[in-house]
């Protein structure tokens, strides 16, 4: 138990985000230890595009998600093992989107191909890049894919096969948009702050933001903003009233109206 001294308290949650409308489809909460990829595999829905980094990157899992009847976009390790069956002209949307590579293979070595013996589709994707956007980063694993600040190719990793290139190249940068909640979820919705240190006290609080996140966004049709849940905070200690929280959601509705 991750929660069984001071010394020994760690959570991860396992989210599955839709990115089209910024709202979290299915969520769970387990030891920081938890494993990403078994708990993906209990998440997997038929007709479903998954966009992946480069950690869920198991051939039996791509072969799960498959089998599952949906889709996956994935980003690879540079040393990953595949063998090329075919190799795709691009088109000029796709250099413009910049594709450098499309490649039907197998992945895997010899003793891995029963993992996934699908044929696949691999992207070689070049990316500029920009040392204005350097952030020196805490975590020191060799395990972590970062965005880095010179010039490099990175491989995706798909079974949409009748797809174009660049669509898939920029399906994946879509993907950023997992990273912009995490940092909306910890900084607007309260969860850099723990109200709780128990098991059940951690995950109340994480559900409550999310319900409350999703609720605030069926109700104004955009996502909650800081303002508005300190707005919220006020009138639940009473100090603010029906009146002004109604004005501000309907100050809210109209400008999503105007956007």
């Amino acid at each position: 138990n991750l929660w069984q001294d001071e010394e020994h308290r760690a959570a991860k949650l396992h989210l599955e985000l839709d990115i089209r409308k910024q709202v979290p489809t299915r969520a769970a909460i387990t030891h920081g230890n938890g494993n990403e990829k078994k708990v993906l595999k209990t998440f997997l829905a038929p007709d479903t595009v998954y966009l992946l980094d480069c950690g869920y990157a198991e051939y039996k899992l791509l072969d799960d998600i498959i089998n599952a009847r949906s889709a996956f976009v994935i980003r690879l390790r540079d040393n990953a093992a595949y063998s090329i069956l075919e190799e795709k002209p691009l088109t000029e949307n796709d250099r413009l989107a910049g594709v450098q590579k499309d490649l039907l293979v197998t992945l895997g070595c010899d003793s891995k191909k029963d993992d996934c013996p699908h044929p696949l589709r691999i992207i070689q994707v070049f990316h500029e890049g920009d040392e204005n956007v350097r952030r020196p980063s805490r975590v020191s694993s060799k395990k972590t894919c970062r965005t880095r600040d010179v010039d490099y190719t990175f491989l995706l990793a798909t079974n949409l096969l009748d797809v174009p290139a660049e669509t898939i190249a920029l399906l994946f940068r879509r993907r950023w948009q997992v990273e912009l909640f995490f940092r909306w979820f910890k900084c607007v919705l309260g969860c850099n702050h723990l109200v709780a240190l128990s098991e059940n006290g951690l995950t109340i609080q994480i559900y409550c933001a999310l319900i409350a996140g999703m609720l605030i966004t069926l109700w104004t049709g955009r996502k909650p903003t800081r303002r508005t849940f300190e707005m919220i905070t006020l009138h639940f200690m009473g100090w603010a009233s029906d009146e002004e929280l109604e004005r501000h959601i309907e100050q809210l509705k109209s400008n999503e109206e105007r956007s």
